[in-house]
């Protein structure tokens, strides 16, 4: 992956509908990068879910949500004289053994949540009658990536009809063009401030774009009138869609850099029951700030791999231990590791991440069950409310 240098921008996050202009809790930001109203209030109720597929507009930049600087001259040249990208054969010798089990897609209700892990930072997520993909890559290969080295954990064909997408940031190992093109072009869209245009260029009709903090929220299709969860009459709860923020950044072309946010999500169903999906991103401060704000996280969907040389990605990928750490900031009852056994992208070894991340799990004292280490395509069902 390749990083550009470019100087911070202190372009206001502000953003407009129609005539009215509103000001999001994520913008005003001072000298550390913060929000100015989210430094004095952190912990601020959840906001109110906006309209869905509202046109908004957006500032030219995103410099200004950096959380570290992009890498200058001085690291390029390091990472070019030294830094590997692949690791060596040794490294890539445990391939065949990378964790792949695909099964059939849980049977759920509208009550259950599951979860698939199709590889990389792609889930199916069953939440609240909807079936929902995160950051949905089905390619072999992505642009400028060695081949997928295990297979799609989930056969395209094998999917419900797909109620939803949410995309973390336009990076090709998340925004893949040639899987979204088998979506019909009226599946409703999630997706960073900046990024609704390059969705609606390739036609998709129920795009909504979100600033950090801020909401939407989806029915299941006919759950507006129809029955409830329960099987009574009356309105069907939505699935809340919440954007969070990430240490991370936006790019994919040599003149877009930061033009389109970047983030996680936090989906809420009808009875409280959350999982978090966090994108890309490296350890820091929002974690804990996600988890004040949206307490009772049932499950964390949280990148392990991509971390080596640390030097080069730290800012921008979570190592295992990191992820660890991160679960227990959100107050996470489990975790789900992900972003690893997939693409090749960095230079630990391939089955590093597993091994590591289980260490740490256990080195923190945390419930071994609650360690979700799913196979490539393997999949888990939440308990009900109320239950462990």
């Amino acid at each position: 992956m390749t990083q550009q240098s470019e100087s911070a921008a202190s372009t206001a996050g502000r953003a407009t509908t129609g005539t009215t202009t509103t000001v999001s809790e994520a913008g005003d930001h001072g000298p550390d990068g913060l929000s100015a109203s989210f430094s004095e209030a952190p912990y601020a109720p959840p906001a109110e879910p906006r309209p869905l597929a509202e046109r908004r507009v957006w500032p030219r930049t995103f410099h200004d949500r950096l959380t570290a600087p992009l890498p200058g001259l001085g690291a390029l040249a390091r990472f070019a004289r030294e830094g590997a990208v692949r690791p060596g054969r040794e490294g890539l010798a445990d391939i065949p053994r990378l964790p792949y089990a695909p099964g059939p897609l849980p049977r759920v209700d509208a009550r259950t949540v599951a979860v698939t892990w199709v590889g990389h930072a792609s889930w199916v997520v069953r939440i609240g009658g909807l079936t929902v993909l995160t950051d949905p890559v089905w390619s072999r290969r992505i642009l400028g990536t060695p081949a997928r080295v295990t297979p799609v954990g989930v056969a395209w064909q094998a999917l419900p009809r797909v109620d939803a997408v949410v995309i973390s940031h336009n990076h090709y190992d998340h925004l893949d063009a040639p899987t979204l093109r088998r979506l019909p072009r009226d599946t409703p869209v999630f997706v960073p401030a900046g990024l609704a245009r390059w969705f609606r260029r390739r036609r998709f009709t129920r795009v909504t774009e979100l600033d950090w903090w801020e909401a939407a929220e989806l029915h299941p299709r006919g759950g507006a009138e129809g029955a409830s969860a329960e099987g009574g009459g009356g309105r069907r709860a939505g699935v809340r869609f919440d954007f969070v923020p990430a240490h991370h950044w936006s790019k994919r072309s040599l003149t877009d850099t930061c033009r389109s946010l970047w983030g996680g999500w936090v989906l809420t169903d009808g009875e409280g029951q959350r999982v978090y999906f966090a994108g890309d991103t490296g350890y820091g401060h929002w974690f804990s700030r996600i988890g004040r704000r949206y307490p009772g996280i049932d499950l964390a969907l949280l990148p392990i791999g991509a971390y080596d040389p640390r030097w080069w990605l730290r800012d921008v990928h979570c190592d295992p231990e990191e992820a660890v750490r991160a679960a227990q900031d959100l107050g996470a009852l489990h975790m789900a590791p992900m972003h690893w056994a997939t693409f090749v992208l960095s230079a630990e070894p391939v089955l590093e991440p597993l091994t590591r991340v289980r260490a740490a799990w256990e080195k923190a004292g945390l419930p071994r069950e609650r360690l979700w280490d799913l196979p490539v395509g393997g999949s888990r069902i939440l308990g009900r409310p109320g239950t462990p």
